[in-house]
């Protein structure tokens, strides 16, 4: 239980920048690697996206569709930071402006901004908003749910299958995931998936990796395996692929 609890206020305090309360981040051993953790991304996950569930809830019940959206998204951009959506602007300038490797991954790292990396967070940004939009207040709480918490359990595919394509960086730690880590933390987003989402739920998590698969092998063949920016980007295309499919299937 112990180490549960010290891998759960890791994940929430890299995920996030909710304030934990001293009992929980005086468990937090800060030389741990995150990869130790990552069986508990999906939980991470599910606690992260309590806040923009409620706040869809309760606006969409008193404003259009539209802005309640905006207004879940927006404190959900507020709670992480904005973590997977720059590692998905990062990604898409690195990958957009050049064919060369070693360039990319110096764009990638690069602080600014580019043309590929504004593109990218307008669909990401743009395709949620829309598809959280379609849906009534009941399913717009399941489908953020099931999509925070599957999207983060997405990125172990990388952290399984792949190597890390930097000689270092905040991203290798993912490089010290137990092979125990892949197989609970997928089990945990399916069955959030299914109990929340049943048959739908677990089809659109289902989607969503596949997509980041290929996702993936397509940074290995430019970068030679993923970075940290590569596991943001992949949370972000699950995260897309899980809304759409769940708007597509009950709206």
């Amino acid at each position: 239980m112990e180490k549960f609890i010290e891998n759960f206020a890791l994940t929430i305090a890299f995920f996030s920048r909710i304030a934990l309360p001293d009992s929980l981040g005086s468990k937090i051993n800060h030389d741990a690697k995150l990869g130790e953790a990552a069986a508990l991304f999906p939980v991470a996950g599910f606690v992260i996206a309590i806040p923009p569930a409620l706040v869809w809830f309760v606006a969409s019940l008193y404003l259009p569709a539209t802005i309640a959206a905006g207004l879940a998204i927006g404190c959900g951009l507020l709670i992480t930071g904005g973590l997977h959506e720059d590692g998905l602007a990062d990604c898409a300038d690195g990958l957009g402006a050049t064919s060369d490797r070693e360039r990319a991954l110096e764009i990638m790292r690069d602080s600014q901004i580019g043309t590929y990396g504004c593109l990218a967070l307008v669909l990401s940004v743009g395709l949620r908003w829309a598809a959280l939009a379609s849906l009534g207040p009941v399913s717009g709480i399941l489908a953020i749910l099931i999509c925070n918490s599957g999207a983060r359990s997405v990125m172990t595919i990388a952290m399984q299958f792949s190597s890390y394509a930097r000689p270092d960086g905040l991203g290798k730690q993912a490089n010290d995931m137990p092979k125990s880590g892949f197989m609970i933390a997928m089990a945990i987003a399916f069955g959030i998936a299914a109990v929340l989402g049943w048959h739908w739920g677990i089809i659109a998590l289902a989607l969503a990796c596949l997509i980041a698969w290929f996702f993936l092998k397509r940074l290995e063949h430019r970068l030679g395996g993923y970075t940290g920016d590569g596991l943001g980007a992949l949370e972000q295309i699950a995260e897309i692929t899980i809304l759409i499919t769940l708007a597509g299937a009950w709206s």
